[in-house]
């Protein structure tokens, strides 16, 4: 079977398989736990877009986030807009924002550990500016009126979110899929690998890491923007803060990067672990930070593939002997 085919009939059956539990549950633990889950996916699959697949490691995605989010609540609450309508525009701006970073960094040659310092110094300065302006709500931040009805993407239950997430992460699937097959993924895996021998072979840097991190920015812009509409608020700390760069970066180095699975596996452990620790010890202060910090140091030692380069060798290992049989 080709491999397009695969990888669809695999997102398929990811997306039938989420919509068959959630249908037969009405717990709402568990129903949090899998709407959580698919929020933090489409977070680690946004970053591997850019990070994984494009080799550009970035400390500060939350600036295409807090952008999605804004804009979310601000067409809303500033210009009277549907919900429905705000959120293609907050994608919008978002991949806008991504376009306006990338031309400042990869016009310039930055790449490495010096990008993802600009990415970061990226998101500071605007949580500052977002706390400093009037029309953000400054520090306080900014609230939506509840009315929860489907028009106004606001659902009575989690199903309703869990419905949309499911359909970004999906989409952000099925986008990474088309990367690993595609000309220009392998334009943007090309330039991950050796920058200078793509030029060699006429290939443009500055436009494909510019369509990487445009693409990276528009997924990364609608969690902002799922998260304005779930939880109903938004301030700089949350829209600009490292929570999220953070929780980006690490689903997809945990469950592997530049690989189609690798950020659910990864963001799914991770919410599972963080569940079980904030069981067994509460809501202590920083202590998600904490987590993510040693599982992240015990990834890079022990399995640097990553949770889905694990689930590889071990297939590898089982073959190994199913092969040696077969040939004697």
């Amino acid at each position: 079977m080709n491999t397009s085919v695969k990888d669809a009939c695999a997102i398929l059956a990811f997306g039938l398989a989420v919509l068959a539990i959630t249908g037969f549950t009405q717990s709402g633990v568990l129903l949090t736990f899998i709407m959580m889950s698919l929020y933090a996916a489409l977070l680690s699959q946004a970053w591997n877009i850019l990070g994984g697949y494009g080799g550009q490691l970035s400390f500060g995605h939350a600036l295409f986030f807090g952008v999605g989010a804004y804009a979310q609540a601000l067409g809303q609450l500033s210009l009277g807009w549907n919900p429905w309508l705000a959120l293609p525009c907050a994608i919008a701006l978002g991949m806008a924002a991504g376009l306006a970073v990338g031309g400042l960094t990869f016009r310039y040659g930055l790449r490495g550990s010096y990008f993802a310092l600009v990415t970061l110094a990226f998101a500071e300065v605007l949580r500052i500016v977002a706390t400093s302006v009037s029309f953000t709500g400054g520090g306080v931040g900014l609230m939506l009126p509840l009315r929860e009805v489907a028009t106004n993407m606001q659902f009575p239950s989690r199903h309703g979110y869990i419905h949309l997430i499911l359909a970004f992460v999906l989409l952000a699937l099925a986008v990474t899929a088309w990367l690993r097959r595609s000309r220009f993924g392998a334009y943007l895996q090309a330039v991950r690998d050796n920058e200078d021998a793509a030029r060699a072979i006429g290939v443009d840097p500055l436009r494909v890491k510019l369509g990487g991190i445009a693409l990276s920015a528009a997924f990364m812009s609608a969690a902002g923007a799922f998260y304005v509409q779930v939880f109903q608020y938004i301030d700089p700390a949350i829209a600009f803060g490292p929570a999220v760069s953070v929780e980006a970066l690490v689903g997809a180095i945990v469950g592997g990067m530049g690989t189609l699975w690798g950020p659910v596996l990864g963001a799914l452990a991770l919410h599972a672990l963080a569940d079980l620790t904030r069981n067994l010890f509460g809501e202590l202060p920083g202590i998600s930070m904490v987590i993510y910090g040693v599982v992240l140091i015990l990834i890079v030692t022990f399995a640097p593939r990553g949770i889905s380069g694990c689930g590889q060798s071990a297939v590898r290992l089982f073959k190994r002997p199913a092969r040696r049989a077969l040939e004697k």
